[in-house]
């Protein structure tokens, strides 16, 4: 159950990423994504981690059955990534709901 709706949590963050016009045709150079500051910082903006590492990542985690993370944060980062940014407060609501949800798994 709580798999299922992280799968839509996941499709609902692509979606408003996607209507945010913050959706990258151009993935991240291989150093970018091999970089190992948290949510890859140092080489890229945080769309491009959500966009490139964390959604295929979570994904994959969920088609594989792989057990999710026993605690969640990523919505507090995309707090402060985009505290003047008041168009994206969807997108942060999105995360909030999926850290939560994952967090109770």
């Amino acid at each position: 159950m709580i798999a299922v709706k992280a799968k839509d949590k996941l499709l609902a963050l692509e979606a408003e990423l996607g209507k945010q016009g913050l959706l990258s045709d151009t993935p991240p150079s291989e150093r970018a994504l091999a970089s190992t500051t948290p949510f890859a910082c140092d080489v890229m903006p945080f769309e491009q981690w959500l966009q490139f590492i964390f959604l295929p990542r979570m994904h994959q985690i969920l088609d594989n059955n792989i057990p999710l993370p026993t605690a969640m944060n990523i919505a507090p980062m995309a707090e402060h990534v985009w505290a003047d940014k008041t168009d994206y407060r969807h997108i942060i609501s999105i995360l909030t709901e999926l850290d939560n949800l994952v967090s109770k798994a």
